[in-house]
């Protein structure tokens, strides 16, 4: 078994403050000071990071991820544990980091890949794919502080990716810029991904983590307090949020029906006791659906206390997390008033034009449009079932266009 491209074990880092610089100075030369306060921006942290492995790390801001990021590409020296890395690191911590505002983007790219380690003639021949994957035209030989922060982050980008390194660092980067390029930098992060690179990720783009990485690590207050599976921590993760902003304890988690993860939070000032899914025909209950089959999805909600603001919404997702559809009775215009006691009946009527696999459903009670004000009860991937193409022409993905092909054929050797 091959050695991990990252290895951490016990890593922390303490910021001190001393009553005078004085004091300050005379720790670098190892005599002892007492500081008038300390800080720990990150504690105790361990993780291996494999080749072909990609890693999310996420949290609230001031969690310690940024600090861990820098220790791991020796901008910052830990205070305690250690840190090895076996090959290549390319990092994009910052928009501007390593180019020069009154330099232009081709000169940027020999100043920054030149501190990354790479040659100039290196450069010379990786120029022509830098220029043609960032896509910002004229603006290449124009100065720096000219581009806006969307053409700074795909020059960042570009030039990190040149060539593949054995550990890809990406620090928020992707979420500045047009979708365009986030969806074609995400495709090179997968190609790498693949090939063999060990990718550490941190971002707010909770489905770009699904999507992405094999692992996520829960910061907070400069500790791992969750480790484990995309689904299971980012799930934990909202539902965290949810409590922090409620005043809730605690978070329920249990794998259920096809390795789904059931989460649950809230208040539980109502409860949706049941989710049915049936054919809206014969009101048979479905587990298997067919693409084009009319179905009623039913939510049944108790109230356990009175609710002046009740609201209910759903979400479907498909296997890997994305959501395919959601909405709620707030964007409806369907508010209610509930009182403790009260049995609330929501059912959906819909068309299954969703593609063959496996779906979720969640569900949310909340009074508005969105759980972080008061959540009531939060439940993802309550609801499980597959969908199958029976009588339609094959297709892929996760969505049952209404299409249809139109084809006309000519010569071309005839009068334009």
């Amino acid at each position: 078994m091959s050695p991990p491209v990252l290895s951490l074990r016990g890593v922390g880092k303490c910021y001190s403050s001393f009553a005078t610089n004085i004091e300050r100075f005379v720790t670098w030369f190892g005599v002892q000071s007492t500081p008038r306060e300390t800080f720990w921006a990150a504690r105790d942290i361990s993780f291996d990071v494999a080749a072909g492995q990609a890693v999310a790390l996420v949290g609230e801001n001031g969690a310690g991820k940024s600090t861990l990021l820098k220790m791991i590409t020796g901008t910052v020296r830990p205070t305690t544990g250690s840190i090895a890395v076996s090959g290549h690191i390319n990092a994009i911590l910052e928009l501007s980091i390593g180019f020069n505002g009154e330099l232009t983007g081709r000169q940027n790219i020999y100043q920054g890949g030149g501190l990354m380690g790479m040659s100039g003639d290196e450069l010379t021949g990786l120029m022509p794919h830098i220029e043609a994957f960032a896509e910002i035209g004229d603006f290449f030989d124009r100065p720096f502080r000219t581009y806006s922060s969307g053409m700074q982050a795909r020059l960042a980008f570009a030039l990190a990716t040149a060539r593949r390194p054995d550990l890809l660092i990406i620090d928020e980067i992707l979420a500045v810029g047009d979708s365009y390029f986030q969806h074609k930098s995400f495709d090179r992060i997968r190609q790498f991904k693949d090939e063999g690179s060990a990718i550490i990720l941190v971002t707010h783009a909770l489905e770009s983590v699904r999507a992405l990485c094999d692992r996520v690590l829960l910061l907070s207050k400069g500790t791992v307090v969750k480790d484990g599976p995309p689904d299971e921590v980012v799930d934990y993760y909202n539902a965290l949020m949810a409590a922090k902003e409620n005043a809730l304890l605690s978070v329920e988690q249990r794998r259920v029906k096809g390795g789904w993860l059931h989460t649950r939070s809230g208040s539980y000032a109502a409860v949706v006791s049941h989710v049915d899914l049936v054919d809206a025909g014969t009101r048979a209950p479905v587990a298997t659906a067919t693409v084009g089959q009319k179905l009623v999805l039913t939510l049944t909600v108790d109230a356990a206390e009175d609710i002046q603001t009740l609201v209910i919404g759903v979400m479907m997702r498909e296997r890997t997390g994305h959501i395919v559809w959601g909405t709620n009775t707030w964007h409806s215009k369907q508010t209610m008033t509930a009182k403790a006691g009260d049995r609330v009946i929501c059912e959906i009527a819909f068309d299954c034009d969703l593609g063959p696999g496996s779906y979720s459903v969640s569900t949310a009670l909340t009074s508005s449009e969105t759980h972080l004000s008061d959540n009531y009860e939060w439940q993802d991937n309550m609801l499980v079932f597959d969908v199958l193409n029976v009588d339609r022409p094959f297709f892929i993905g996760s969505t049952a266009l209404e299409a249809s092909i139109t084809l006309t054929s000519g010569r071309t050797d005839g009068p334009a």
